[in-house]
């Protein structure tokens, strides 16, 4: 059985924002104009360069990037309105004075009560304070869409920066050529357009290829973009199934139940020895009554004080 100072958890917790609660009109009314910015310069790319390119034959250039913006704007309005993996609010069955103790892969973790969503969280959920939800496998907040990141819609996330970066690049080899098929002809407002187009899409390219450089890294160590300041005891990552094992997981496994996530395997039985250490110095949650009695699939220590190794 082991002692207490292993049931610790293996991270720890990152430094949170200021929990003051944020309004929520200018957070979705940034996703909207992301959205809305979206749809104007691809309409502009597609009534000017595109256009003259689609005139003189070369209807390669139109059906490319016609098929990435679909691809980017279903991502993106996906992700907008996707489901991160959102635990739900405890109940009067709940309090922090029980130690609840999960293992993943011979590791012990420590379950964190957040005071919050009144429960204690499974290993990697994160409270997020922008949304004031429970999210798990949290990965971050995304201000662009104004949504967490986390277990359900990681691949959604995936997708939009993998279809961002594609749909900015044929937009810039498309202008780039449109220019240089238009040497001849006198400045115009094709051209103008096309440059319009073409320097934020430039501008933006290399930033989303980095991040998805970033992203796809972390995907085969089985890391996780908030623990970035966190380390791992004995740098060993419980979470790390092998690199074919991970991108699986993380892209094509189904989701699972929506409460825990598939790779936490939640334990042992609690021997008729075992009671559970109280722990005072935690606050109670306002709907809690009282602290539950022992349940089973907890680890708990002998009554008194840990033992030190």
């Amino acid at each position: 059985m082991p002692l207490l100072k292993d049931a610790m958890p293996l991270m720890k917790e990152p430094h949170s924002p200021p929990q003051a609660p944020l309004p929520w009109v200018l957070p979705s009314l940034f996703a909207a104009f992301n959205v809305v910015l979206l749809v104007i310069f691809s309409g502009l790319f597609f009534a000017f360069p595109c256009r003259w390119l689609a005139q003189n034959g070369e209807w390669v250039f139109p059906v490319i990037t016609g098929l990435l913006f679909i691809l980017t704007f279903f991502s993106l309005i996906s992700l907008n309105f996707s489901d991160p993996g959102i635990l739900h609010q405890g109940s009067n069955e709940q309090g922090p004075l029980m130690v609840h103790v999960v293992w993943v892969n011979h590791r012990a973790f420590r379950l964190q009560w957040c005071q919050k969503c009144c429960f204690h969280r499974p290993p990697r959920t994160y409270h997020c304070p922008w949304c004031n939800i429970c999210v798990e496998d949290f990965d971050h907040h995304c201000k662009w869409v104004n949504n967490c990141i986390g277990h359900r819609n990681f691949r959604f996330f995936m997708l939009l920066v993998l279809s961002l970066c594609l749909y900015s690049g044929a937009m810039l080899v498309t202008c780039l050529i449109f220019l240089v098929r238009t040497t001849h002809l006198s400045f115009s407002m094709d051209k103008a357009i096309a440059i319009l187009v073409a320097v934020p899409a430039a501008g933006f390219l290399v930033p989303l290829f980095l991040l998805l450089l970033i992203q796809a890294m972390s995907v085969s160590a089985a890391k996780r973009s908030y623990e970035g300041k966190c380390r791992y005891l004995q740098g060993y990552n419980p979470f790390d199934h092998g690199c074919a094992s991970n991108w699986y997981l993380t892209i094509c496994a189904p989701l699972g139940p929506k409460y825990m996530a598939e790779a936490v395997f939640l334990q042992r039985v609690v021997g008729s020895d075992w009671v559970p250490i109280q722990t005072p110095r935690f606050p109670t949650c306002p709907s809690v009554l009282s602290p539950p009695a022992s349940t089973s699939g907890s680890l708990q220590t002998r009554e008194g004080s840990p033992r030190e190794r």
